[in-house]
C-alpha cells in the first residue's frame, strides 16, 4: 500500500475511532440529518454502491439500511474494525483505492469526506481511475471534499474523471444541494460515458 500522506496522518493522529461516531449522533440529536451524503446518493436509485473511504462504515450502513447492495473500502485497518463490529454482515475490504480489485461492478461509487485529498499526490489520479473501473455503464462518481490552496482544485478533479472516462454531471457546495458557485466545499457527481 502506497504510503499515506502527512495531511491525513496528522489527522487520523487526532481521531479517537471509538468516538469517532459521536458528531454524527449529536448533530441527529441537534434535529439535524447526518445522512446527507446517503441521502444524496439515493437520489440516483442505485442497487449497489461502493463506499470508497468508508471509514467506521456510517454511509455504507446507511445505504444498507436502505435496501442498496453495498461493499466498503478504506485503507485503515482500525476503521474497518469499527465498521465491522457495527455491520458484520456487510463486506468490508482494506485497501487504497488506488490498488482495489474488487470483483464486481456497482451503480454508484460514494467518497465522502476528504477522500481524495487524503490520498496521496502521487495516486489521486489513479484512485479516480480504478473508482471509474469499478462503475457499471452509465454509473456515477459521487465525491464531497474541501477545496484548500494546497488540495486538488475542481478543475485538477474534473481532469483526472475525464482521463477516467467520465463526464461532469452535476457540482453543489454540500451533500444537501446548494448550489456551487465557488468556496470551500464540492460535491461533484461524474457519470462514467
Amino acid at each position: 500500500m502506497t504510503d499515506l500522506p502527512a495531511d491525513w496522518s496528522a489527522w487520523r493522529d487526532r481521531v479517537d475511532v471509538s468516538t469517532y461516531d459521536d458528531r454524527w449522533r449529536r448533530m441527529a440529536a441537534a434535529g439535524h440529518d447526518p445522512h446527507g451524503e446517503a441521502s444524496l446518493v439515493m437520489s440516483y436509485s442505485p442497487g449497489s454502491v461502493l463506499d470508497g473511504g468508508c471509514g467506521t462504515g456510517r454511509v455504507a450502513i446507511e445505504l444498507a439500511g436502505r435496501g442498496v447492495h453495498v461493499v466498503g473500502v478504506d485503507h485503515d485497518q482500525t476503521m474497518l474494525t469499527a465498521a465491522r463490529g457495527k455491520a458484520p454482515d456487510l463486506r468490508w475490504v482494506q485497501s487504497g483505492l488506488e490498488s482495489m480489485a474488487l470483483d464486481e461492478l456497482f451503480d454508484l461509487v460514494v467518497l465522502a469526506g476528504n477522500v481524495i485529498p487524503y490520498a496521496s499526490p502521487d495516486v489521486r489520479a489513479t484512485a479516480v481511475a480504478t473508482c471509474a473501473s469499478h462503475l457499471s455503464p452509465g454509473g456515477r462518481l459521487v465525491a464531497g471534499f474541501q477545496l484548500r490552496p494546497d488540495w486538488p482544485s475542481v478543475v485538477e478533479y474534473d481532469g483526472w474523471c475525464e482521463v477516467a472516462g467520465l463526464r461532469l454531471e452535476d457540482r453543489w457546495a454540500t451533500w444537501d444541494r446548494e448550489p456551487y458557485a465557488g468556496g470551500n466545499y464540492a460535491v461533484s457527481v461524474h457519470v462514467k460515458q
